[in-house]
């Protein structure tokens, strides 16, 4: 191809770069990924604690704090639930504790490096083939030429 070889030249050093790019960023990612895992271990504690939180309910805390106690019953200064409060009370505990149930099967850290892992084993599958094939047409014009170049 002779027509635009300086057009050439650039989209194959752009697209070696690009894949070149996509190599270095996923394995950056990878191995602060392991150095997190197995280095520095507290670097995620944070994240933890901030996955644990539970669902805020959507009546006031002392209305459920009564329906979990069982002290619904009609006394002075007491508080009073109708029968539409009791059962979203009811519905929103039976929430919670099925939410605290699914939570505690799951590791939100390892569930997150699970997902940096897959987006870094992406960047590396498509990036390695990209900057190798690229790369490997510069290496071959670059030896023709030299190759067609006459000698003095």
């Amino acid at each position: 191809m002779n027509h635009y070889p300086l057009i050439r030249t650039i989209y194959l050093y752009l697209f070696t770069l690009v894949g070149l790019t996509l190599l270095i960023i996923g394995g950056v990612r990878f191995v602060d990924m392991v150095l997190k895992a197995f280095v520095f271990t507290k670097a995620e504690q944070e994240q933890r604690i901030l996955y644990q939180t539970p669902p805020y309910p959507s009546l006031s805390l002392e209305k459920i704090a009564a329906v979990e106690d069982k002290e619904i019953e009609k006394k002075e200064g007491e508080i009073t639930l109708s029968q539409e409060e009791k059962a979203r009370i009811d519905q929103w505990i039976a929430d919670y504790n099925d939410w605290k149930e699914r939570r505690s099967k799951i590791d939100p850290v390892t569930t997150r490096r699970h997902r940096d892992a897959s987006m870094n084993l992406a960047l590396i599958l498509i990036g390695l083939p990209l900057y190798f094939y690229h790369w490997r047409i510069i290496k071959r014009e670059t030896k023709n030429k030299r190759s067609a170049k006459p000698k003095k």
